[in-house]
């Protein structure tokens, strides 16, 4: 897949141009360079000597405290450790930057025949940018002589400064490849990814000594003019039906944008034709604010909010009594293996951790689901478990009796909004909040005595209002009842250990998309997590139980 690259220009009283470069404290404990606009607010704050700086105006939800150099989620109040360096150095460029050598034509070049007006969306487009670009004048020229001297010494060329070495006045400097400045320059790669795909960016003449200011190209425009051209353009093409164009990428054949459709999107622009530029889908993972007053109750659902405490623990049941209900002794039995110790059924026991008060040449078979075990590896299985009066079968996961889990304690609140998923536009959503805090582990968890972590609370997780939608919540809500929900473990997405993670009963927590498979639309979803739901013993009979 072929995608646009770019170049991008900054003035050496910048932080680039410092070479300072802030960093974040990864999960790993590794660190991790902001994007170099974050990067840049983030050191303009710091040199006016603010006490921290809040990055929601540039579209994140983080606040920088200088004081303690922490990054703090606004929404989950997470903090993570910051640090500024100070020896990152990029190549330097003087005099003027390098023009655009596609359209609009620079002004030493020659003026192409006159071509016959056409009526085209196409057409229409590249007048109305020309229009644009003439209009906006040279003051739009960013680090560029606003008027070209009478007399114009020949352009030195580019130095490329040696690390520490002070930037003089009136140099800018580049990110990305020096190629055009110097032979050897740079190939440190840019850190921020691409928003707009740019002309190339060959450095052509300056315009003679006419005393005139040049007529800016597109490669002398400022961030904010190209982007308003581009969206400029994008409407345009947009609102006069230009078509997407269809490529084929390495993978398979898929409409693509012309924005990223790789080497058709770079023709089109070194052929002067416009490109319809657009912006990356954007993840929506809460609803827009909603009053108190808005939020109601869930009709059939008594209260809006559940509490679970520490576990409560069963006593008076030993666990061959517990296994009893479950079981059939077998006196002859068949010529196979107990899926548990792999040894042969006709043979003793093969476990040989802390010894049961059973016999190990002992077999049993479930009543349920018919699999036959050692009643000595069925007494150990369910000593190492949660020990709460229930058994799985560890060949067909058939649950006997109610199975419970080891959820910490923590609040689910539950509650509809005035809002609507995407794929249900007939309904409002359910909205379910989830907090637990951090805590100690207890005997039922992984390490007992050990702090464990809690992170990404509260959690906010979404259902349509529908009549499948509160049938879900309903069984959601026994789910957390029997410490169901979540567990302690390693966290498969950090790889954090003793941490609360989710217990196989997958939520949606994007409310306005679907960019990481957690939001809607979803037309399979509560279908699944029924299924789910159910693989936990928690089905419409249930309810019926918990009513009892």
């Amino acid at each position: 897949t072929i995608r646009p690259v770019r170049r991008s220009y900054y003035d050496p009283s910048s932080a680039p141009g410092k070479g300072v470069v802030w960093e974040w404290e990864n999960d790993s404990g590794s660190w991790t360079p902001y994007d170099m606009d974050v990067g840049i607010t983030i050191q303009r704050a710091y040199e006016k000597q603010h006490p921290w700086v809040d990055l929601s105006a540039i579209g994140f939800c983080y606040v920088i405290d200088f004081a303690t150099m922490g990054q703090i989620n606004r929404q989950t109040q997470r903090k993570r450790r910051v640090r500024r360096r100070l020896d990152m150095v990029y190549p330097l460029v003087s005099g003027t930057l390098p023009k655009s050598q596609s359209w609009p034509v620079s002004p030493g070049a020659a003026v192409a025949a006159p071509v016959p007006a056409c009526a085209c969306p196409q057409c229409l487009l590249v007048m109305s940018v020309k229009a644009t670009v003439s209009a906006a004048g040279p003051g739009t020229a960013t680090l560029q002589t606003r008027k070209a001297p009478p007399a114009p010494p020949a352009t030195p060329k580019a130095p490329v400064l040696a690390p520490g070495a002070k930037a003089p006045d009136g140099m800018a400097t580049v990110r990305g490849s020096a190629k055009p400045l110097a032979a050897q320059g740079s190939r440190r790669q840019a850190a921020s990814t691409p928003a707009l795909s740019s002309a190339s960016s060959t450095a052509s003449p300056p315009g003679a000594g006419s005393g005139k200011a040049s007529r800016p190209g597109l490669g002398t425009l400022n961030r904010s003019h190209l982007q308003r051209l581009a969206i400029a353009q994008s409407r345009v093409l947009i609102a006069s039906g230009v078509p997407t164009v269809p490529v084929k990428n390495l993978t398979g054949s898929s409409p693509v944008n012309p924005a990223l459709a790789g080497i058709t999107g770079i023709l089109m622009s070194a052929a002067g034709l416009p490109v319809c530029l657009t912006r990356p889908p954007k993840l929506v993972l809460h609803p827009p604010p909603v009053s108190k007053s808005e939020i109601q109750s869930i009709p059939g659902i008594s209260h809006t909010c559940r509490k679970t405490t520490k576990k409560q623990a069963k006593k008076g049941k030993t666990p061959e009594e517990v296994l009893k209900k479950y079981l059939q002794k077998v006196r002859h039995p068949p010529d196979e293996d107990c899926t548990i110790c792999m040894e042969r059924l006709s043979a003793p026991s093969g476990y040989k951790g802390p010894q049961p008060a059973v016999k190990p040449d002992l077999v049993g078979k479930l009543v349920k689901c018919g699999h036959v075990f050692h009643l000595h590896c069925l007494v150990a299985m369910y000593n190492n478990g949660n020990k709460d009066g229930s058994l799985q079968c560890p060949t067909c996961k058939t649950i006997y009796g109610v199975k419970t889990g080891t959820q910490p304690p923590g609040k689910m609140e539950y509650h509809i909004i005035p809002h609507a998923l995407p794929g249900h536009s007939d309904c409002k959503t359910i909205r379910i909040i989830y907090n637990i805090p951090p805590g100690v582990q207890g005997p039922e968890h992984p390490n007992p005595g050990k702090s464990f972590t809690a992170r990404g609370f509260p959690r906010h997780c979404y259902l349509p209002d529908s009549e499948k939608g509160r049938k879900v919540l309903k069984l959601l809500l026994v789910a957390w009842d029997r410490r169901l929900i979540f567990a302690i473990g390693t966290s498969s997405t950090t790889g954090e250990s003793d941490t609360v993670i989710w217990n196989e009963i997958h939520h949606k927590t994007e409310f306005g998309s679907n960019l990481t498979g957690h939001g809607y639309p979803d037309i399979n979803y509560l279908d699944n997590v029924l299924a789910e739901l159910a693989a936990q013993g928690i089905t419409e009979e249930s309810l019926a139980q918990e009513k009892d």
